[in-house]
C-alpha cells in the first residue's frame, strides 16, 4: 500500500483553485502541485533544493 502524501496549500493562495500545494514524500523529495491532486504535479525536487529556493524568495521578497 502506498502512502499518498498529505499536500499543504500554500499561505499566500487566494480563494479557489489557483493555488500552489507542497507535499513531503518518501526519500527526502517535496513535491510542489499546482492544485492538491498528485496527478497534476510539476515540480520533485529534494528537501534541500527547496529549502534553498524558500530562502531565495524570502531574500529577494
Amino acid at each position: 500500500m502506498t502512502t499518498q502524501p498529505a499536500w499543504r496549500k500554500s499561505s499566500f493562495c487566494s480563494e479557489g483553485d489557483a493555488c500552489v500545494y507542497v507535499a513531503t514524500a518518501p526519500g527526502a523529495l517535496v513535491k510542489v502541485a499546482d492544485r492538491a491532486d498528485p496527478a497534476h504535479l510539476v515540480l520533485a525536487t529534494t528537501q534541500a533544493a527547496w529549502a534553498d529556493f524558500l530562502r531565495a524568495v524570502k531574500e529577494t521578497g
